[in-house]
C-alpha cells in the first residue's frame, strides 16, 4: 500500500511517471487565504494549507463527510471572492501523523491557464509573506565565541578578500574586509559601493566564508569609506547549503520541457550557478515552474558534447524588475555516463585551477619524490618502483570511474605542485590519502596565500560530497606533520567526545608475507569464521570501538564482508575484498583475523592490502595473534602480494614474535569524521591554510 504523499505525486497526463515531489508547491499560513470549496455539494471543505498545480491540501471541517465515498471531485479555489476552477481532483486521504487529519486532493488535467492562475496566486502570497516553498530547507544557525576561533576565521576571510554586506533597514551596502590587525585586535573595512557610505553605527555586517556567512554586530569608527572596528566577542554562522555553488560557466543553458504542459513547447534557459547536486536557472513566469517539480534537463557543454540531469524545483525567487526569477533545483546525472561528464564539468567549475590526474600521471609521480612523499614512514623512493606501473595504469582509468575514485592535481610549468586523492574505501565511507605538495613557488601561485592547498582539498572533497551514500570521511594520518595536526587532529578532536569523529593512535606495520613467524601454531585451530563467530566479532567490534568506527569502516553485522563495496569494485574489473578468519582451541574462538585486498596502485603505501586484529576471549592476543598473522601472511600471498600492512591498534605486545616492523618515529592516526561535518571542516582548511602555506603536508605515515 503506497503511502499518501506517494499517492499525491502528480503524474503526467501521458502516463509517464511522476512530474512533481510529495510535497510540492508552497505552505499556505496566516489569516483568511485560500479557501477550497466544493461547488456540487455547496460547501467549503476547509482552508487550504498546501497548494500546487498538482496537489491541494486542506485542514477539513465538517463538510469533510461529502468526500467519504467519492473518488473523483470537482473543487475552486476561493481567493478573496475571486474563484480559480471547477479543477478535478482525486481525494487521498492522510493518516495519522505529521499532517493530522488532512485531506489531499490530487489535482488532474489541469490545463496551463489554470496552472498560470494558481501560481500567480501563490506568487502573490509569497510576496505577502503569507506563504513560502514547502522544499525549502532552512538554514542552519551555529554561534562561534572564543577570540582563537573568531580570529581564525576572521583572518581567513580579510585573506581571500571575501565579500560581505552592511545591513541598513530597507537595504544593504556592499562591504570587505581589508585586514585583520591581530596584535592590536582591530579589523580594518572597507566600503565598496560608491557614495554609499557607513552611516551610523553599530553596524550589523555579514562576510562570506567558503560555505557560510558569517554574521556580527560592531561598534566601529568611521570615515569616508573606511571603517575600524574592534574584534566581535561572537560570531553567528549561517551555513546556506551543504555544498558549495559557483557562478556557471558563461553561456551555459539548460533545455527542458514541461513536464505537465508539453504545450509550452522545448524551453532553453540560462544556468546561473551550480555544483555537484544542485543549479540554479533563470526562469520567466511564462515557464510555470514551482517548488517540487521534476525536469529532465539537457546541458551542452563547450565542446557540443551533452548530458542529462534529472531535477527537482527546491525553490523559486520572487520575481526581479525585470520579471525573471531564479529556479534552484536538485539534480543527479541521468546515466553512469551523464555522471562521469557532471562529475568532471561540476568539480572543475568548482575549482577551475585543478585538473583530475589521468593526463599528469608521470608528473605526479615526480612530485611524490619531490615532496619526500616516499621517505615517509622511513622508505625509500625504491620501496615504490614496483607499483610505479599499476599505479599509472590505475589514474588512468580512475577518471572514467567517479564513483569510486578522485585523483586531484595542481598543475603548473614545474609540473605539479600539489596533489590529494580519495578513494570510495567502503560502502558510505570515501578515503582521503596521498597529499603532496612541492617545495618552492611556481610561477603561477595563486596571490592569495594557502590557495594551491585549498583548491586540492575543496576539489576532492566535494567531489566525494557529491555520492549520495557519502556518510563518512576517513584517512589513515601522520600525527607528526604540522599541518596534518592542525587541520585534521584538532578538527576531529573537537566533536570526539560526542562520537560523531573520531582521532585514534595506531601503528601500522609492515608485514612481508614471505616471513613467516616460524612460532608453532600447537593446538589452535584456523579456518574462516562460521556465522555465528562472524556476529560475535561484530558484537565484540560494536561493544570497543566507537560508533563512527563502526559504521565507517563497515564493521556493522549486515556490512561485515564488505559484499557492497566488493561488488561495486569488482563489477569495473578491480580487486576488493574482505575475509574473517577465526582462530579456536577445542571450538572456542580466542581471536578473529579480518584482512582486506585493494587493486594495486590504489594506494602507495598499500594501505587497502591490510589486516586486523580483534580479540574473542580474554586470552586471545596471547595465544593467537602470532598464528593469524601468519595466515594472513599466507592469504595475501596467494593473491599475489609480497607484503601487506597490519593496522595495529593496540600495544603490539606480540610484535617482535610475530617479525613485524614499523618505524618508532612516526605517530598514525586513524581518522574519521561524518560528511555532515565536512563544509565545517573545508572551513577549517581554509582557515588554517591563510598564511602556512610554506611547509610541505603529507596525509600518511
Amino acid at each position: 500500500m503506497h503511502s499518501l504523499t506517494e499517492q499525491l505525486m502528480g503524474h503526467s497526463r501521458a502516463g509517464t511517471g511522476p512530474v512533481t515531489g510529495p510535497y510540492s508547491g508552497y505552505s499556505l499560513h496566516g489569516p483568511g487565504g485560500i479557501q477550497v470549496v466544493l461547488p456540487e455539494q455547496g460547501v467549503v471543505l476547509g482552508r487550504a494549507t498546501q497548494l500546487s498545480p498538482t496537489a491541494v491540501w486542506a485542514e477539513p471541517g465538517s463538510a469533510v463527510e461529502a468526500l467519504a465515498h467519492e473518488r473523483t471531485v470537482r473543487v475552486c479555489l476561493d481567493v478573496g471572492g475571486t474563484a480559480i476552477g471547477p479543477l478535478t481532483g482525486e481525494p487521498r486521504w492522510s493518516g495519522a501523523g505529521a499532517r493530522g487529519s488532512a485531506v489531499g486532493i490530487q489535482l488532474v488535467d489541469i490545463s496551463a491557464e489554470q496552472g498560470r492562475q494558481i501560481l500567480s496566486v501563490l506568487e502573490e502570497a509569497v510576496r505577502s509573506g503569507s506563504a513560502q516553498p514547502e522544499a525549502s530547507p532552512l538554514p542552519v544557525q551555529e554561534e562561534l565565541s572564543g577570540l582563537e576561533r573568531i580570529e581564525s576565521v576572521l583572518t581567513a576571510i580579510s585573506a581571500m578578500n571575501n565579500k560581505g554586506v552592511l545591513r541598513r533597514t530597507g537595504r544593504t551596502v556592499r562591504v570587505m574586509l581589508e585586514r585583520l590587525d591581530a596584535e592590536r585586535g582591530l579589523l580594518h573595512w572597507r566600503c565598496t559601493e560608491l557614495g554609499a557610505g557607513w552611516g551610523e553605527g553599530p553596524y550589523e555586517l555579514e562576510v562570506v566564508g567558503y560555505n557560510s556567512a558569517y554574521r556580527m554586530r560592531l561598534e566601529g569608527t568611521a570615515q569616508g569609506d573606511t571603517m575600524v572596528s574592534r574584534l566581535p566577542e561572537r560570531l553567528w554562522r549561517v551555513r546556506h547549503r551543504a555544498h558549495r555553488r559557483v557562478s556557471a560557466p558563461q553561456g551555459l543553458r539548460a533545455r527542458f520541457d514541461h513536464p505537465l504542459w508539453k504545450e509550452l513547447g522545448r524551453r532553453e534557459r540560462e544556468v546561473v550557478d551550480l555544483s555537484f547536486t544542485g543549479l540554479g536557472l533563470h526562469v520567466g513566469p511564462e515557464d510555470l515552474i514551482f517548488p517540487g517539480l521534476f525536469l529532465l534537463l539537457e546541458l551542452e557543454m563547450a565542446g557540443g558534447e551533452c548530458f542529462y540531469l534529472h531535477g527537482e524545483v527546491r525553490h523559486v525567487s520572487a520575481a526581479r524588475s525585470d520579471g525573471r526569477r531564479m529556479a534552484g533545483l536538485e539534480v543527479r546525472p541521468k546515466t553512469e555516463q551523464d555522471l562521469v561528464l557532471w562529475s568532471h564539468f561540476v568539480s572543475q567549475s568548482l575549482c577551475p585551477s585543478t585538473r583530475t590526474s589521468e593526463e599528469y600521471l608521470e608528473p605526479l609521480w615526480d612530485l611524490f619524490e619531490a615532496s619526500g612523499y616516499f621517505s615517509l614512514a622511513g622508505k625509500s623512493a625504491g620501496h615504490f618502483d614496483e607499483l610505479r606501473r599499476s599505479f599509472i595504469d590505475l589514474g588512468k582509468r580512475s577518471a572514467q570511474l567517479p564513483h569510486l575514485f578522485c585523483q586531484t592535481v595542481w598543475p603548473s610549468e614545474r609540473g605539479v605542485e600539489a596533489s590529494l586523492s580519495s578513494l570510495k574505501a567502503y560502502r558510505h565511507s570515501w578515503m582521503v590519502h596521498q597529499l603532496g605538495r612541492r617545495p618552492g613557488k611556481p610561477a603561477n601561485a595563486p596571490e592569495v596565500p594557502g590557495q594551491i592547498l585549498r583548491d586540492i582539498y575543496l576539489r576532492t572533497l566535494e567531489h566525494s560530497q557529491g555520492d549520495p551514500e557519502f556518510r563518512w570521511a576517513i584517512s589513515y594520518a601522520e600525527s607528526t606533520v604540522p599541518w596534518v595536526y592542525r587541520t585534521h587532529v584538532r578538527f576531529a578532536q573537537r566533536t570526539q567526545d560526542s562520537g560523531q569523529s573520531l582521532v585514534m593512535p595506531l601503528r601500522m606495520m609492515d608485514v612481508e608475507c614471505a616471513e613467516l613467524s616460524g612460532q608453532p601454531v600447537g593446538d589452535l585451530d584456523i579456518g574462516p569464521a562460521s556465522i555465528g563467530e562472524k556476529y560475535l566479532l561484530a558484537g565484540e567490534i560494536a561493544r570497543t570501538r566507537p560508533a563512527c568506527y563502526v559504521e565507517a569502516l563497515d564493521f556493522t553485522r549486515d556490512r561485515l564482508e564488505l559484499w557492497g563495496t566488493s561488488r561495486a569494485w569488482q563489477g569495473v574489473g578491480l580487486e576488493r575484498e574482505r575475509r574473517i578468519f577465526v582462530a579456536r582451541r577445542q571450538g572456542v574462538p580466542l581471536a578473529a583475523l579480518v584482512v582486506e585486498l585493494g587493486q594495486p596502485g590504489t594506494n602507495l603505501f598499500r594501505l587497502l592490502d591490510s589486516a586486523r586484529l580483534f580479540p574473542l576471549a580474554p586470552e586471545g592476543k596471547r595465544s593467537a595473534y602470532v598464528a593469524l598473522l601468519d595466515e594472513a601472511r599466507r592469504w595475501f600471498a596467494l593473491r599475489g602480494r609480497n607484503s601487506f600492512v597490519f593496522l595495529c591498534e593496540d600495544d603490539g605486545a606480540y610484535a617482535q614474535a610475530a617479525r613485524l616492523h614499523d618505524d618508532p618515529s612516526t605517530q598514525p592516526v586513524l581518522w574519521i569524521i561524518p560528511a555532515s561535518q565536512v563544509p565545517e571542516f573545508l572551513e577549517h582548511v581554509s582557515e588554517q591554510s591563510v598564511g602556512r602555506a610554506r611547509s610541505t603536508p603529507h596525509l600518511e605515515s
